[in-house]
């Protein structure tokens, strides 16, 4: 896995952001961009599990599975993967999911004049390297859009 990184100023206070990040009503409306039924399941909460899910072209429902492993509000959140969705089954472990077990997907809130930094790091399997180069920066475009 390599992690990438990505970040995007938001003319928006911290708290708008972080809350328009993590909104389940919210989510989905930049997240639209990694796939159009995008959504969560689960809490935020610190040790909470969570789904990040969507349906593919087949309609079957897919995603990846995580522990919420830190959550300062309006500062820092860190997801731990544990697991992937795979055709609406939930497979855990690293056997099950050796491309993405152990990895992290986290998110940096820093506020100063009004400006929210968002920093998002995730850890990625070289073979999606492009396409997360592609999208993450349009996502982050689309929270943009939505906080102003």
């Amino acid at each position: 896995m390599k992690r990438l990184r990505y970040s995007i100023d938001i003319p928006a206070p911290v708290q708008k952001v972080y809350d328009t990040m993590l909104g389940k009503e919210t989510y989905p409306q930049w997240t639209f961009v990694f796939n159009p039924t995008s959504n969560f399941e689960g809490s935020w909460a610190e040790g909470e599990e969570i789904k990040f899910l969507g349906v593919d072209e087949n309609g079957k429902k897919g995603g990846m599975l995580g522990i919420v492993a830190e959550n300062k509000v309006n500062q820092y959140v860190r997801i731990e993967y544990t697991g992937i969705v795979q055709e609406g089954k939930e497979l855990r472990g690293s056997e099950a999911s050796p491309d993405w077990h152990g990895g992290i997907e986290a998110y940096t809130f820093s506020e100063n004049n009004g400006i929210t930094t968002v920093v998002a790091e995730v850890d990625v399997p070289e073979s999606v390297i492009p396409y997360f180069d592609e999208t993450y920066p349009k996502a982050l475009e689309q929270l943009r859009d939505i906080c102003k």
